[in-house]
């Protein structure tokens, strides 16, 4: 019995987009060049970045339903969404690809059955671990995407904002404070 199928993933997925995006939507479009270090990627490049990079497992699991990665071309497939992220746009534009792939990926997501998410996919020979279901595979996307978060939030800091999720959790703590030295 699977406890956790496509469904839940898609949710899941979904939530940590839509935390993604409150945060594109609470840096200042002033904020969209700042880098953390010269040889890091700006706020915009970051989250153009967190857009694109769900074209991935849609292309390995979706388009091609590779059951191996031998002979895949990785390099031919990420050097343009590379240069993609690195185009000038609009702070508007930014998360309106932030809705749109997030959009594509969860709707592609939730059509998926646990017989496919539990697929075995192969990596070229010598990479450790020899393989991967498909469900480890995609919730990587999420995993990722939860990394980038992250740095998001520690730039929020450097900049001078509370990260909203912060905000929220100091309210409810507040909130529970309150109630127990009223009751």
């Amino acid at each position: 019995m699977t406890y956790y199928g496509a469904k839940d993933l898609a949710g899941s997925f979904r939530t940590v987009r839509k935390n993604t995006i409150v945060i594109a939507e609470e840096i200042g479009e002033d904020k969209y060049g700042f880098r953390a270090t010269p040889d890091t990627r700006s706020v915009a490049e970051m989250l153009a970045h967190i857009a694109l990079v769900t074209r991935l497992p849609l292309q390995l699991h979706k388009v091609e339903k590779r059951t191996t990665l031998e002979g895949f071309d990785f390099a031919g497939f990420l050097m343009p969404l590379l240069d993609n992220e690195k185009k000038s746009r609009s702070k508007a534009e930014i998360i309106g690809m932030l809705r749109t792939e997030g959009d594509a990926f969860t709707s592609w997501l939730e059509t998926a059955n646990d017989d496919f998410l539990g697929q075995s996919v192969t990596f070229p020979a010598g990479m450790q671990p020899p393989s991967k279901s498909r469900f480890e595979m995609i919730l990587g996307a999420k995993e990722h995407e939860m990394h980038h978060r992250g740095q998001l939030m520690l730039i929020e800091r450097l900049i001078g904002l509370t990260p909203h999720l912060t905000r929220e959790m100091n309210a409810r703590i507040a909130a529970m404070m309150a109630a127990k030295t009223t009751a």
